[in-house]
């Protein structure tokens, strides 16, 4: 061979390209993963019930107006009086809630979905019931009104396993059904024109749910001022919505929070009554602490807790394979290195073999993480390929210290890869310092090594074996 450097560039390139295949076919494994736990809580939601945003309680009153038609002119028919419909709506001045939740997790084959259940209690005041007295009657003009409702709408209605709705302290019968076009699964009750009339006197609602939902649990902040307290034995909580807790502890054991808005702050008790809906569940249920808030006005301001994993294994084995393509090229570096250092030669047979095993690493990472917590799958893993690699790279090498040299530098590699999956805020950093780290270990143990007498050396045997060919 006449360029025996050249060829064996070529052959690494084509090696590295084969690994590049393989490393695309086991992230499609791990988007396929993902996809499927996606299904998993999609299947799960249609069976029991979804993530729950709470609306209420709220009055409303339906109306409707009556105007005798104007008089008709010589023989034209009298025309009919002219009706309209409208809705009187008032939200409380005071909303405090107090909740306590308890984390039921569902499983789908091997995919676990977070749901819970608990036990939810509204209390909603109202210093009067002025806003929904009809105006008097003028010439001409006469208004007739239903009875007041009270109306609590939750998400999916099929959570509800039990409801209790009390009047001024007097149990009321329940019925299905919120009834607003936008808000149109939950709850509603009738309030007697007698005690409607009494438009003065304050009213007092208290609303006692047993709710149970998946992923996610909000709030609608739609009174005057509401207090919203929650606890929960789930220790993983991400907060999201348009408003965070003003007051939170977590710890192993569980969570509590504590939330206080304002009218002053939030539009959603006037907005409610135009039946805007309320805004989409934004926090992220794949990974931590990724609570977006809503930047769509055209939605019902929330608040909200997630009951997310930290560590879920498709995410991180999905960011760890991003990092799979650079392990693989510091590793031949190394290699290479070594050849160059210890003038042992390697065959790209021999790259090929140690690529296939740093891939395969990811694929054991992917497997055993589905039966086991993501750490222990992570140290059998890359435990397996240290020691496989230690003990290929021994006779690659030719000498028990460099095969053990080899497997120490896979190790601190695996690692590092570590450090950047637990620290994704300092990722970046870590990698750039690791990598600034290797450059100057290979700049300075190549700082005296001739490189132009190094190719000549190379070309040297194969020029003689090509002079000596008939």
């Amino acid at each position: 061979m006449r360029f025996p450097l050249l060829s064996k560039v070529v052959a690494i390139g084509l090696v590295v390209l084969l690994l590049m295949s393989v490393l695309m076919r086991i992230d499609g494994l791990v988007s396929e993963r993902r996809w499927r736990q996606a299904q998993a809580t999609t299947g799960v939601e249609q069976s029991l019930a979804g993530a729950q945003t709470l609306v209420g309680p709220l009055l409303e009153r339906v109306c409707v107006e009556e105007r005798d038609a104007p008089p008709a002119e010589g023989r034209e028919p009298r025309k009919a009086p002219e009706r309209r419909s409208y809705t009187l709506g008032a939200a409380p001045a005071t909303l405090q809630v107090a909740g306590d939740v308890r984390a039921e997790p569902r499983y789908r084959g091997l995919f676990k979905v977070n749901g819970y259940s608990g036990k939810l209690v509204l209390d909603a005041q109202w210093p009067s019931l002025a806003a929904l007295q009809p105006p008097p009657d003028m010439p001409g003009v006469r208004v007739r009104c239903g009875p007041v409702r009270v109306l609590l709408s939750v998400s999916d209605a099929r959570g509800l396993r039990a409801a209790q709705l009390l009047l001024d302290g007097t149990a009321t019968a329940v019925r299905a059904g919120a009834g607003q076009q936008r808000h149109v699964t939950g709850l509603h009750a009738e309030i007697d024109n007698a005690r409607a009339a009494q438009a003065d006197r304050p009213l007092a609602v208290r609303a006692t749910l047993d709710l149970l939902g998946t992923g996610r649990l909000g709030l609608v902040p739609a009174a005057g001022e509401t207090a919203w307290s929650l606890r929960s034995d789930w220790p993983h909580p991400s907060f999201g919505g348009r408003f965070l807790p003003a007051a939170r502890e977590v710890t192993e054991q569980g969570f509590s929070a504590r939330w206080a808005v304002s009218a002053l702050a939030s539009a959603a008790g006037r907005d409610v009554f135009r039946e805007v809906p309320a805004c989409p569940a934004t926090v992220g249920g794949e990974e931590p602490d990724t609570a977006v808030a809503p930047t769509d006005r055209a939605c019902l301001d929330t608040m909200g807790v997630a009951f997310v994993d930290p560590v879920n294994p498709y995410v991180l084995t999905d960011r760890a394979t991003k990092y799979a393509l650079l392990f693989i090229v510091l590793t031949f570096g190394c290699v290479a290195l070594t050849e160059v250092l210890a003038q042992r030669r390697v065959h790209p047979v021999q790259y090929t073999l140690v690529g296939l095993a740093l891939a395969l690493f990811y694929l054991l990472l992917l497997s055993l993480s589905e039966h086991v917590a993501f750490g222990a799958a992570y140290a059998a893993a890359s435990a397996a390929c240290v020691g496989l690699l230690g003990v290929y790279a021994r006779h690659m090498l030719g000498s028990r210290r460099a095969g053990a040299a080899f497997g120490a530098g896979v190790a601190l590699l695996y690692g590092a890869l570590w450090t950047l999956l637990r620290l994704e805020q300092t990722a970046l950093v870590i990698g750039s310092t690791l990598l600034f780290a290797v450059l100057a270990v290979v700049m300075w143990l190549t700082r005296r090594v001739d490189w132009y007498e190094l190719f000549e050396r190379l070309r040297q045997p194969a020029a003689r074996s090509h002079a000596a060919s008939p």
